[in-house]
């Protein structure tokens, strides 16, 4: 029995080990081809150069999830979603946990694949947990995705339990975008009063939004307050003019679902 014992604990030493020196030399790999060969370049006019570095590293070794991701970023940020997707998905192949999460993300927001989206943040949920991936819950890119797809009590309710549980984490923190995103639910279904009340909340914490004023605006000329639809709208529009709109880091990529976009 003593045997066995000493025979595990060696074959559990040596497994780390070895762990330890792959990760030791995966680390190499992204310094050499990524850090030191890839990031030379300017992605945006120098794509082949990017790419090019990025293979020589998959070449030493195939498994670095992170490097299967770099290819497939650029590729996205230029809208070539049907060619960055089989890289992501190469990501996710090797480091799960890590990359499907992104990847969920990536298809709400950019590729606008939002069944896919939801399947994918789904099952994130159920082996990894509800995490966050830029900046929000996988429930709030669910309740995205399900606006988009006309599934508006489902949106609501996801919504509903991401602002309430980020209440609850943040000791009494809100989000302008997640509230943004739930007083629009709430327009879909024709919630009017509620709509105007959550867009409220927002305007408290970005007094400047111009989609959430936009779309108060219009709640507001539903319930018949039609001077402070008027004024509103006009607020949204300066407002849009000024540059205030929604604060997400990707909307310099991606126009996000309800985003306004107004003509001069």
């Amino acid at each position: 029995m003593q045997k066995i014992l000493s025979l595990f604990v060696l074959l559990s030493m040596a497994s780390s080990f070895g762990q330890e020196n792959k990760t030791k030399e995966q680390e190499k790999i992204i310094e050499e081809y990524l850090t030191n060969c890839a990031q030379k370049y300017n992605y945006t006019i120098q794509m082949a150069e990017w790419q090019n570095c990025l293979d020589e590293g998959l070449k030493k070794d195939s498994t670095i999830a992170y490097l299967w991701q770099q290819k497939a970023m650029p590729y996205f940020k230029a809208r070539k979603y049907e060619i960055g997707m089989p890289f992501l998905d190469k990501a996710v192949q090797y480091n799960a946990e890590r990359w499907q999460p992104y990847r969920g993300f990536m298809k709400c927001i950019f590729s606008k694949s939002y069944k896919d989206a939801i399947a994918d943040l789904e099952d994130c949920k159920k082996k990894f947990g509800n995490g966050y991936v830029m900046d929000h819950s996988y429930d709030f890119y669910i309740a995205i995705s399900y606006l988009q797809l006309d599934e508006f009590t489902k949106a609501e309710t996801y919504l509903e339990n991401y602002v309430d549980e980020m209440f609850q984490k943040r000791q009494g923190l809100e989000h302008p975008t997640a509230l943004f995103y739930l007083g629009i639910a709430k327009y879909e279904l024709e919630k009017y009063d509620e709509a105007i009340a959550i867009f409220k909340r927002t305007l408290k914490l970005y007094p400047n939004f111009s989609d959430a004023k936009f779309y108060m605006g219009i709640c507001m000329a539903r319930v018949g307050k039609s001077d402070e639809a008027e004024t509103l709208l006009k607020e949204a529009k300066e407002d849009y003019k000024s540059g205030y709109t929604l604060n997400e880091d990707n909307t310099i990529y991606e126009t996000y679902p309800y985003q306004r976009k107004w003509k001069e």
